[in-house]
């Protein structure tokens, strides 16, 4: 069945509303109006205000409730307008949400997920089109999860809403309208598995989000001339698949890693430095790293389009690392 990626979201959502009556719902605007990309369209006329609830404008206030809520047993799904949004309510999910369970030994858990939408390429400007998963990786006791098909998105949103922990669940807005085929009836993706979305034997592509479409199609124009590229959509920053990160790479012995977030300090950085610590050995080459600017993000179009990585960008940074 296909069928978009706001359509696969919104199936997750409701399919867990109605499995488990524990599972509520928060944010702006996702009661009335049905979320601002008509995700949660008549969810609340089907379950009700106290499980679908309009929030002020209070992102703080509202995270915290949920956070709270959480610890009391239930599973609050937190929606974000933008993930932007978190430089207002950082500590709930920094020092609350991500430490509890720890801090107390295990008897309170915090089975919330804060679901956003991210990413360039809308004309948002600047505080509206960041690509923030390196904060929230950087932060122990918080899950990170960014799919990229319809099918990832609806079956790793349905394990996130299951799992006792704090998930981050982060989705790139210009993914929502991709119409795409999607399993028959009930599935669930467990988190801290990637998926080979291309098989090959040259060089690794390790990505995630939009970034996996435009890999793909940066792996077939290699295809064309003569290089073979694997990519590997990680699906889930944490945790991470490094099983799967280790047996590509020992495949290839060549690896670059793809974000739209800005280059420093980025997810990049990280999986870069732990390859080389960790399979320097099976590396023909430096890791190479292909990323957005260092830049506000800029309202002009032209501007934000050369802002972040496109297919032709990720095709010059193979070749760069393989040394073609």
């Amino acid at each position: 069945m296909k069928v978009t990626v706001s359509k696969a979201i919104g199936q997750a959502l409701h399919e867990e509303l109605a499995r488990d009556q524990n599972v509520i719902l928060l944010g702006e605007d996702v009661g009335v109006m049905g979320n601002v990309f008509a995700i949660t369209a008549g969810f609340r006329d089907e379950f009700g205000p106290d499980r679908v609830i309009d929030t002020p404008i209070s992102e703080s206030g509202f995270t915290g409730i949920a956070v709270g809520a959480a610890m009391r047993g239930l599973r609050p799904v937190v929606e974000w307008m933008y993930n932007d949004f978190i430089s207002v309510c950082l500590d709930p999910v920094m020092n609350q949400a991500a430490k509890l369970r720890y801090m107390t030994g295990g008897q309170v858990k915090v089975p919330v997920v804060f679901r956003a939408p991210m990413g360039a390429g809308r004309r948002n400007a600047g505080q509206h089109s960041q690509c923030l998963e390196a904060l929230f990786t950087h932060i122990p006791g918080l899950k990170v999860v960014c799919p990229s098909t319809a099918a990832d998105a609806k079956g790793l949103l349905k394990a996130a809403i299951r799992d006792d922990d704090p998930v981050v669940f982060l989705e790139h807005k210009l993914l929502y309208a991709r119409k795409e085929e999607i399993p028959d009836g009930e599935y669930v993706i467990p988190l801290g598995k990637a998926d080979i979305k291309r098989p090959g034997k040259d060089i690794t592509i390790l990505t995630w989000s939009r970034q996996v479409l435009f890999s793909l199609e940066a792996a077939e124009a290699l295809a064309m001339e003569g290089i073979d590229a694997e990519v590997l959509d990680l699906r889930t920053l944490v945790p991470l698949d490094w099983e799967m990160v280790r047996d590509s790479v020992c495949k290839t012995h060549n690896a670059v890693v793809v974000e739209e977030g800005v280059k420093r300090g980025g997810v990049g950085a990280e999986l870069s430095a732990q390859m080389m610590e960790e399979l320097f050995d099976e590396l023909d080459s430096p890791v190479g790293r292909v990323a957005g600017m260092n830049v506000v993000s800029p309202f002009s179009p032209v501007l934000e389009d050369a802002q972040f990585p496109h297919p032709k960008d990720i095709v010059a940074g193979v070749k760069k690392t393989l040394g073609r």
